[in-house]
């Protein structure tokens, strides 16, 4: 395959070349051109899975107005990253692109707050994490071809989703994988995840009008691209939002990519076992970056993430997800036949899991308005 010959030629030697895959668990034969990491991408992006991103949350809830960004939005943000970081780097980017829109697949409606609901709905029953939700999704639950359950995806592919990881993640709730860090592409996935959701959060909560830009003078990255831009305030239209948001992310991805560079050349890595083998991650910021945007994800916890308008729609989540569960769990004959089809199998409180789990914000909402509100007609 052409391929194998390109990426001799562009990818670093510690990166994963196709040729060099591990394979499929169920074995394919090869395509005449779609090389094994492209037709991964390409079966992501046809899963039901993926298309119910568009209208699941980020932050914002999906009715809560059109501009805000949804988790669909946001994984095509993290692979925009991940693809330019993959390549200025020499990382395979067609493994490293299917790593980045898989990994949000997993995550239920509402956000991180379902997820919690979720968690604890389940915490007699194996408890519930959208990492390990995306890994059972892609493995199991999507069905679209008539060998195998879930996508059949390469060894690298699954690996690399298994070790998805960011600061925020619970060790202890990730997918059983080895003891070796993530592979270049994979690291390259979640430092993508981190740059995207730190900077964009910050655009949805300047959009919104939830954080001001008075409230963002005293933080070193704002003063980094206030002096960049030659920015002295007070006016912040939203043209200038654009023009911080953007040099954000470039100043971040700029930093990342020398300071991978410097970290490769003292690491001595040369193959993708020396890379899995260290004891740190070779793709992350400089430390000085690391600490501006230690401060940033800080004062975005503390003033977006916890700002009384978005723990109400916290709360609104919680009561829905959680009462849909008990009703479910009380009277499963509520339930779809194709999910009563998998209590059989999966245990009751796993099946209303999955189906909840897989429902979008609007979904979620439409339902509970059926069971609850009497004036909404089934």
């Amino acid at each position: 395959m052409v391929i194998y010959r390109k990426e001799e030629e562009i990818l670093a030697p510690y990166a994963i070349h196709t040729a060099n895959s591990k394979g499929r668990t169920y074995p394919e034969p090869e395509h005449d051109f779609r090389p094994c990491f492209q037709r991964d991408k390409d079966r992501i992006i046809h899963t039901s899975a993926f298309r119910r991103l568009e209208y699941k949350t980020q932050v914002f809830v999906n009715d809560e107005g059109d501009y805000y960004r949804t988790r669909m939005t946001h994984t095509l943000e993290v692979a925009q990253i991940g693809r330019t970081l993959a390549r200025a780097l020499g990382a395979n980017e067609d493994l490293t692109e299917a790593i980045c829109l898989a990994h949000d697949i997993g995550h239920p409606p509402f956000g991180h707050s379902g997820e919690a609901s979720l968690a604890k709905m389940m915490v007699d029953s194996g408890s519930f994490n959208h990492n390990l939700q995306t890994m059972r999704i892609i493995t199991r639950l999507e069905k679209r071809y008539s060998g195998f359950a879930g996508l059949n995806l390469t060894y690298e592919t699954l690996e690399g989703i298994a070790k998805h990881e960011t600061e925020y993640e619970d060790p202890a709730r990730k997918p059983e994988t080895t003891d070796l860090r993530g592979s270049f592409e994979a690291q390259i996935a979640n430092a993508a995840d981190e740059i995207a959701y730190s900077a964009h959060d910050l655009d949805d909560g300047l959009r919104s009008g939830l954080i001001k830009a008075s409230q963002c003078e005293d933080l070193m990255v704002w003063k980094t691209i206030a002096d960049a831009l030659n920015w002295v305030g007070p006016r912040f239209s939203d043209l200038t939002r654009h023009q911080f948001i953007r040099s954000l992310i470039n100043m971040i991805v700029t930093d990342l990519y020398h300071a991978t560079q410097e970290k490769v050349k003292d690491s001595g890595v040369r193959t993708v076992e020396d890379v899995q083998r260290l004891p740190y991650n070779l793709v992350s910021n400089s430390a000085p970056w690391l600490l501006q945007l230690r401060e940033l994800k800080d004062f975005l916890f503390n003033n977006l993430y916890r700002h009384y308008h978005v723990i109400r729609m916290s709360y609104k989540a919680d009561l829905i997800i959680t009462r849909l569960f008990e009703a479910y769990r009380q009277e499963p004959a509520l339930l779809p036949p194709h999910i009563l089809e998998n209590i059989a199998s999966e245990g009751r409180d796993v099946a209303i899991c999955d189906y909840i789990a897989g429902m979008t914000d609007r979904f979620a909402i439409d339902q509970y308005q059926k069971l609850f509100e009497p004036e909404f007609l089934p």
